[in-house]
């Protein structure tokens, strides 16, 4: 349920990013993004005097910072500049299975094959959806979403790594805190050299990715990461790009192609078959751990 209601929050993202772009610059809203996230983790983690982790988080701490807080947002939001938000979002949902093979490879984890088997299922669909809906060519913003996958695969990894040892809403705390100075120079920066139209869109789009997305869906997600295993939350994303399709098509008034019912039905049969493999070799692993 807590990794499910991640996935629903950063199913908002593009669209929201979308929105922020009519109010500003790429620059500046991934800048301010990070500092409005990282102002409310800080609050948060302030009264709740929760203590320094310990230096040997540290590292892992800059790898979920770099990869999700900065490089992530910063390389979809130049994307979008090219792209739309359902084109961003099907090629974004090979994220599944990047993070899986990321994360089994850093935490140790080994799903089973019946798990494989689904999860390439899962990305085959999605990578037959996203040829489909581009007409078989990549585009300038395709380059941009791929360095995106690479780098949030490494800060969702890392950050379900850290949050079996730490509760999930530190793990993202004190990756937003340590980006902050890079965020409030990125903002000095960017503000004066691109322009700030301010509207209604713009500055919903702005909380939400900040609030909604960077903060408390990576609170929720990291949490729902620790509890059910990296590769097995990781599968829940199969059904992001749909619902940002749906997103886009409520929100932004994008198209949405004939495909798209076919393939979200084959999506979350991909789903299903990861989780109950998952349950499986869970159950598996307590019985000769017992």
């Amino acid at each position: 349920m807590l990794a499910g209601l991640g996935v629903v929050a950063f199913s908002l993202t593009f669209p929201a990013t979308a929105w922020g772009l009519e109010s500003f610059g790429p620059w500046s809203l991934v800048a301010l993004r990070s500092v409005l996230a990282a102002l409310i983790a800080g609050s948060v983690l302030l009264a709740a005097r929760v203590p320094l982790p310990d230096r040997r988080h540290w590292a892992g701490l800059a790898v979920v910072g770099g990869g999700v807080v900065v490089g992530f947002p910063l390389l979809t939001t130049l994307a979008l500049q090219t792209s739309t938000t359902s084109h961003a979002a099907v090629v974004v949902g090979l994220l599944p299975l990047t993070t899986a093979v990321l994360g089994s490879l850093r935490t140790g984890e080994r799903p089973s094959r019946t798990f494989w088997t689904a999860a390439l299922a899962g990305a085959a669909v999605v990578i037959a959806f996203t040829v489909q809906q581009s007409g078989g060519a990549l585009t300038s913003g395709d380059l941009y979403l791929f360095g995106a996958l690479l780098v949030c695969a490494a800060g969702y990894t890392e950050g379900g790594r850290l949050a079996r040892s730490m509760p999930g809403w530190h793990v993202i705390g004190w990756a937003l805190v340590l980006c902050l100075p890079l965020a409030v120079a990125g903002s000095l920066v960017a503000l004066p050299l691109e322009p700030v139209h301010l509207n209604a869109h713009g500055v919903l789009g702005l909380v939400w990715v900040a609030a909604g997305s960077t903060f408390l869906g990576l609170y929720v997600w990291y949490r729902g990461m620790a509890a059910i295993g990296v590769a097995r939350a990781s599968q829940l994303q199969l059904a992001q790009p749909l619902l940002t399709l749906v997103w886009s098509f409520l929100l932004l008034g994008e198209g949405m192609s004939a495909a798209a019912p076919v393939a979200a039905v084959a999506v979350l049969v991909c789903i299903a078959a990861t989780q109950r493999a998952g349950r499986g070799a869970a159950r598996e692993s307590r019985r000769i751990r017992s």
